[in-house]
Protein backbone atom coordinates (compact mmCIF):
# COMPACT_ATOMS: atom_id res chain seq x y z
CA UNK A 1 0.00 0.00 0.00
CA UNK A 2 1.57 3.44 -0.95
CA UNK A 3 0.94 6.80 0.22
CA UNK A 4 -1.42 9.27 -1.67
CA UNK A 5 -3.44 11.99 -1.09
CA UNK A 6 -6.54 10.09 0.80
CA UNK A 7 -4.62 9.14 3.56
CA UNK A 8 -6.83 10.62 6.68
CA UNK A 9 -7.07 9.21 10.36
CA UNK A 10 -4.39 8.89 12.80
CA UNK A 11 -0.70 8.07 11.93
CA UNK A 12 0.89 7.41 14.94
CA UNK A 13 4.39 8.50 15.97
CA UNK A 14 6.14 5.53 16.93
CA UNK A 15 8.34 5.23 19.73
CA UNK A 16 11.62 3.41 19.41
CA UNK A 17 12.02 0.82 22.11
CA UNK A 18 15.22 0.31 23.86
CA UNK A 19 16.35 -1.98 26.74
CA UNK A 20 18.46 -0.62 29.20
CA UNK A 21 21.42 -1.03 28.02
CA UNK A 22 20.62 1.03 24.91
CA UNK A 23 19.83 -2.08 23.18
CA UNK A 24 17.32 -2.22 20.57
CA UNK A 25 14.36 -3.77 22.09
CA UNK A 26 12.49 -5.70 18.97
CA UNK A 27 9.92 -7.92 21.20
CA UNK A 28 8.94 -4.37 22.32
CA UNK A 29 8.85 -2.97 18.48
CA UNK A 30 6.19 -5.70 18.08
CA UNK A 31 4.71 -5.14 21.47
CA UNK A 32 4.32 -1.02 20.61
CA UNK A 33 2.74 -1.77 17.30
CA UNK A 34 0.28 -4.10 18.60
CA UNK A 35 -0.45 -1.54 20.85
CA UNK A 36 -0.94 1.05 18.26
CA UNK A 37 -2.72 -1.13 16.19
CA UNK A 38 -5.43 -2.39 18.78
CA UNK A 39 -5.73 1.74 20.09
CA UNK A 40 -7.12 2.15 16.52
CA UNK A 41 -3.92 3.86 14.18
CA UNK A 42 -5.16 3.94 10.75
CA UNK A 43 -1.18 4.51 10.08
CA UNK A 44 2.16 4.59 11.28
CA UNK A 45 4.99 6.73 11.14
CA UNK A 46 8.28 5.70 12.46
CA UNK A 47 12.20 6.85 13.04
CA UNK A 48 10.70 10.38 13.35
CA UNK A 49 12.36 13.16 15.70
CA UNK A 50 10.92 11.23 18.71
CA UNK A 51 11.48 7.78 17.58
CA UNK A 52 15.14 8.63 18.06
CA UNK A 53 16.14 8.35 14.33
CA UNK A 54 19.00 10.23 14.70
CA UNK A 55 20.49 7.71 17.37
CA UNK A 56 20.25 4.46 14.98
CA UNK A 57 22.77 2.89 13.19
CA UNK A 58 21.45 2.69 9.20
CA UNK A 59 21.13 -0.95 9.67
CA UNK A 60 19.07 -0.57 13.18
CA UNK A 61 17.09 1.77 11.01
CA UNK A 62 16.34 -1.00 8.27
CA UNK A 63 15.58 -3.46 11.32
CA UNK A 64 12.64 -1.45 12.89
CA UNK A 65 11.29 -0.55 9.50
CA UNK A 66 11.12 -4.22 8.99
CA UNK A 67 9.93 -4.93 12.49
CA UNK A 68 6.85 -2.76 12.00
CA UNK A 69 6.35 -3.26 8.48
CA UNK A 70 5.63 -6.96 8.90
CA UNK A 71 3.68 -6.21 12.35
CA UNK A 72 1.51 -3.68 11.04
CA UNK A 73 -1.49 -6.12 9.78
CA UNK A 74 -1.32 -4.21 5.92
CA UNK A 75 -1.24 -0.82 7.15
CA UNK A 76 0.69 2.00 5.87
CA UNK A 77 4.00 2.60 7.45
CA UNK A 78 5.72 6.18 6.77
CA UNK A 79 9.53 6.37 7.41
CA UNK A 80 11.19 9.04 8.36
CA UNK A 81 14.17 9.84 5.61
CA UNK A 82 15.45 13.38 6.76
CA UNK A 83 19.07 12.98 6.50
CA UNK A 84 22.10 15.48 6.13
CA UNK A 85 23.00 14.25 3.14
CA UNK A 86 20.89 12.94 -0.26
CA UNK A 87 22.80 9.51 -0.05
CA UNK A 88 21.69 8.53 3.24
CA UNK A 89 18.10 9.86 2.54
CA UNK A 90 18.08 7.52 -0.84
CA UNK A 91 19.30 4.47 1.16
CA UNK A 92 16.00 4.88 3.85
CA UNK A 93 14.24 5.55 1.74
CA UNK A 94 14.35 3.01 -1.15
CA UNK A 95 15.40 0.11 0.86
CA UNK A 96 12.13 1.33 3.06
CA UNK A 97 9.80 0.98 0.31
CA UNK A 98 11.29 -2.40 -0.62
CA UNK A 99 10.29 -3.87 2.76
CA UNK A 100 7.10 -2.95 2.49
CA UNK A 101 6.83 1.01 3.75
CA UNK A 102 3.93 3.31 2.58
CA UNK A 103 5.90 6.43 1.61
CA UNK A 104 8.77 8.51 3.05
CA UNK A 105 8.81 11.48 5.59
CA UNK A 106 11.14 14.72 4.47
CA UNK A 107 12.02 17.52 6.50
CA UNK A 108 13.77 20.29 5.44
CA UNK A 109 17.34 20.78 6.72
CA UNK A 110 17.67 24.14 9.01
CA UNK A 111 20.13 25.51 7.00
CA UNK A 112 17.23 26.95 4.55
CA UNK A 113 15.91 30.59 4.40
CA UNK A 114 14.21 31.90 1.47
CA UNK A 115 11.42 29.79 -0.74
CA UNK A 116 13.62 29.32 -3.15
CA UNK A 117 16.02 27.22 -1.36
CA UNK A 118 13.33 25.29 0.02
CA UNK A 119 11.56 24.44 -3.03
CA UNK A 120 15.20 23.15 -4.65
CA UNK A 121 15.75 21.18 -1.82
CA UNK A 122 12.26 18.98 -2.31
CA UNK A 123 13.17 19.16 -5.91
CA UNK A 124 16.46 17.59 -5.06
CA UNK A 125 14.93 15.00 -2.21
CA UNK A 126 12.44 14.02 -5.17
CA UNK A 127 15.24 13.60 -7.05
CA UNK A 128 17.14 11.62 -4.92
CA UNK A 129 14.54 8.86 -3.46
CA UNK A 130 13.03 8.62 -6.60
CA UNK A 131 9.54 9.99 -8.01
CA UNK A 132 7.89 6.91 -7.06
CA UNK A 133 8.30 7.50 -3.67
CA UNK A 134 4.97 8.97 -1.99
CA UNK A 135 6.63 11.43 0.22
CA UNK A 136 5.40 13.62 3.00
CA UNK A 137 6.25 17.15 3.70
CA UNK A 138 7.04 18.00 7.10
CA UNK A 139 6.43 21.63 7.87
CA UNK A 140 8.08 21.67 11.61
CA UNK A 141 9.42 25.13 11.96
CA UNK A 142 10.15 24.59 15.83
CA UNK A 143 12.57 22.23 15.31
CA UNK A 144 13.65 22.97 12.10
CA UNK A 145 13.75 26.68 11.71
CA UNK A 146 12.61 26.67 8.54
CA UNK A 147 9.89 28.75 8.13
CA UNK A 148 7.72 27.64 5.14
CA UNK A 149 4.89 29.89 3.92
CA UNK A 150 1.77 28.80 2.34
CA UNK A 151 3.24 30.38 -0.87
CA UNK A 152 6.23 27.69 -0.71
CA UNK A 153 4.36 24.89 0.12
CA UNK A 154 1.62 24.96 -2.87
CA UNK A 155 5.05 25.36 -4.84
CA UNK A 156 6.19 21.95 -3.53
CA UNK A 157 2.73 19.92 -3.89
CA UNK A 158 2.34 21.43 -6.82
CA UNK A 159 5.75 20.66 -8.61
CA UNK A 160 6.11 17.34 -7.62
CA UNK A 161 2.99 14.33 -8.05
CA UNK A 162 5.00 12.13 -5.16
CA UNK A 163 4.25 14.79 -2.78
CA UNK A 164 0.67 13.70 -1.54
CA UNK A 165 1.02 14.39 1.84
CA UNK A 166 1.72 17.70 4.50
CA UNK A 167 2.59 16.84 8.25
CA UNK A 168 1.61 20.43 9.29
CA UNK A 169 3.39 21.12 12.85
CA UNK A 170 3.74 25.23 12.17
CA UNK A 171 3.05 27.05 15.99
CA UNK A 172 0.77 28.99 15.61
CA UNK A 173 -0.32 27.36 12.59
CA UNK A 174 -4.48 27.09 12.07
CA UNK A 175 -4.20 29.66 9.61
CA UNK A 176 -2.22 28.02 7.52
CA UNK A 177 -4.56 24.62 7.09
CA UNK A 178 -7.62 26.96 6.12
CA UNK A 179 -5.63 28.87 3.10
CA UNK A 180 -4.33 25.28 2.10
CA UNK A 181 -7.86 24.39 2.03
CA UNK A 182 -9.29 27.21 0.23
CA UNK A 183 -6.15 26.99 -2.45
CA UNK A 184 -8.05 23.18 -2.82
CA UNK A 185 -11.55 24.87 -2.66
CA UNK A 186 -10.64 27.37 -5.59
CA UNK A 187 -8.67 24.66 -7.84
CA UNK A 188 -5.11 26.40 -7.23
CA UNK A 189 -3.90 23.54 -5.04
CA UNK A 190 -4.35 19.70 -6.21
CA UNK A 191 -5.90 17.42 -3.52
CA UNK A 192 -3.71 17.06 -0.65
CA UNK A 193 -4.11 15.33 2.86
CA UNK A 194 -3.36 17.36 5.74
CA UNK A 195 -2.04 15.36 9.12
CA UNK A 196 -1.10 17.12 12.15
CA UNK A 197 1.87 16.87 14.97
CA UNK A 198 2.96 18.84 18.08
CA UNK A 199 1.91 16.41 20.67
CA UNK A 200 -1.72 17.16 19.25
CA UNK A 201 -2.07 20.21 20.97
CA UNK A 202 -4.01 21.89 19.18
CA UNK A 203 -5.35 18.95 17.03
CA UNK A 204 -9.00 19.92 18.26
CA UNK A 205 -9.23 23.30 16.31
CA UNK A 206 -6.73 21.40 13.61
CA UNK A 207 -9.66 18.85 12.86
CA UNK A 208 -12.20 22.05 12.98
CA UNK A 209 -9.61 24.17 10.05
CA UNK A 210 -10.15 20.97 7.68
CA UNK A 211 -6.91 18.56 8.87
CA UNK A 212 -7.73 14.94 7.89
CA UNK A 213 -5.96 13.88 11.13
CA UNK A 214 -3.17 13.20 12.99
CA UNK A 215 0.14 12.05 12.90
CA UNK A 216 1.96 12.54 15.87
CA UNK A 217 2.68 10.78 19.08
CA UNK A 218 1.20 10.91 22.33
CA UNK A 219 1.07 8.32 25.20
CA UNK A 220 -2.82 7.84 24.56
CA UNK A 221 -2.95 7.82 20.68
CA UNK A 222 -6.39 5.99 21.34
CA UNK A 223 -7.62 9.29 22.46
CA UNK A 224 -6.55 11.25 19.42
CA UNK A 225 -8.25 8.47 17.27
CA UNK A 226 -11.06 8.83 19.79
CA UNK A 227 -11.11 12.90 18.30
CA UNK A 228 -10.86 12.47 15.22
CA UNK A 229 -13.70 10.60 14.81
CA UNK A 230 -15.71 12.94 16.56
CA UNK A 231 -14.69 15.19 14.70
CA UNK A 232 -15.41 13.80 11.30
CA UNK A 233 -18.83 12.84 13.02
CA UNK A 234 -19.37 16.16 13.27
CA UNK A 235 -19.45 16.07 17.70
CA UNK A 236 -17.72 19.32 17.71
CA UNK A 237 -18.47 19.58 21.37
CA UNK A 238 -17.87 15.60 22.53
CA UNK A 239 -14.59 15.84 20.42
CA UNK A 240 -13.52 19.70 22.57
CA UNK A 241 -14.64 17.87 26.05
CA UNK A 242 -12.73 14.77 25.19
CA UNK A 243 -9.24 17.41 24.22
CA UNK A 244 -9.84 19.49 27.04
CA UNK A 245 -9.35 15.98 29.77
CA UNK A 246 -6.01 15.42 28.05
CA UNK A 247 -4.68 18.86 27.79
CA UNK A 248 -2.99 18.43 31.39
CA UNK A 249 -1.50 15.49 30.18
CA UNK A 250 -0.48 16.69 26.60
CA UNK A 251 0.84 19.89 28.26
CA UNK A 252 3.46 18.26 30.30
CA UNK A 253 4.39 15.72 27.48
CA UNK A 254 5.44 18.74 25.32
CA UNK A 255 8.17 19.92 27.37
CA UNK A 256 11.03 20.10 25.21
CA UNK A 257 13.58 17.99 26.54
CA UNK A 258 12.03 15.75 29.10
CA UNK A 259 9.03 15.19 26.66
CA UNK A 260 10.24 12.07 25.05
CA UNK A 261 10.92 10.30 28.91
CA UNK A 262 7.52 11.50 29.99
CA UNK A 263 5.51 9.87 27.19
CA UNK A 264 7.61 6.90 27.24
CA UNK A 265 7.28 6.50 30.91
CA UNK A 266 3.40 6.46 30.22
CA UNK A 267 3.34 4.29 27.87
CA UNK A 268 5.56 1.47 29.99
CA UNK A 269 2.90 2.23 32.70
CA UNK A 270 -0.01 1.26 30.03
CA UNK A 271 2.48 -2.34 29.27
CA UNK A 272 3.32 -0.90 25.48
CA UNK A 273 6.77 -1.20 26.01
CA UNK A 274 8.92 -3.17 28.21
CA UNK A 275 11.07 -0.41 29.19
CA UNK A 276 11.31 3.40 29.12
CA UNK A 277 14.11 3.57 28.19
CA UNK A 278 15.62 6.03 25.90
CA UNK A 279 19.33 5.55 24.12
CA UNK A 280 22.30 8.25 25.21
CA UNK A 281 22.24 10.83 24.94
CA UNK A 282 18.60 11.01 26.72
CA UNK A 283 16.82 13.09 28.94
CA UNK A 284 15.61 11.60 32.41
CA UNK A 285 12.36 12.27 34.69
CA UNK A 286 13.21 13.12 38.55
CA UNK A 287 11.76 11.29 41.29
CA UNK A 288 9.57 14.31 41.15
CA UNK A 289 8.65 14.54 37.52
CA UNK A 290 7.19 11.30 37.95
CA UNK A 291 4.75 11.44 40.74
CA UNK A 292 3.85 14.62 39.23
CA UNK A 293 2.52 12.31 36.24
CA UNK A 294 1.11 9.60 38.25
CA UNK A 295 -1.12 13.12 39.72
CA UNK A 296 -2.23 14.09 36.46
CA UNK A 297 -2.85 10.34 35.04
CA UNK A 298 -4.77 9.94 38.52
CA UNK A 299 -6.63 13.03 37.79
CA UNK A 300 -7.30 12.19 33.95
CA UNK A 301 -8.88 9.05 35.38
CA UNK A 302 -11.83 10.69 36.58
CA UNK A 303 -12.93 11.61 33.39
CA UNK A 304 -11.18 8.69 31.22
CA UNK A 305 -10.78 5.32 32.44
CA UNK A 306 -7.65 4.59 30.38
CA UNK A 307 -6.02 6.22 33.00
CA UNK A 308 -6.38 3.85 35.57
CA UNK A 309 -2.92 2.37 35.38
CA UNK A 310 -1.98 -0.39 37.61
CA UNK A 311 1.09 0.76 39.46
CA UNK A 312 4.25 -0.98 37.85
CA UNK A 313 7.90 -1.75 39.42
Amino acid sequence: MKLDHTARGVYVIAATPFAPDGSLDLDSVDRLTDFYLDCGATGLTILGILGEAQKLEPEESLAVVRRVVARARGLPVVVGASAPGFAAMRRIARDSMDLGAAGAMIAPPNTLRTDDQIAAFYAQAVGAVGEDVPVCVQDHPLATNVQMSVGVIRRILSEHASCVMLKHEDWPGLEKISALRAAQASGDLKPVSILCGNGGVFLDFEMDRGADGAMTGYAFPDMLVDLVNLSRDGQRDAAHDLFDAHLPLLRYEQQPGVGLAVRKYVLWRRGAIAHDAQRMPRSSMTAAARAEVDYLLARLALRDARARLPARV
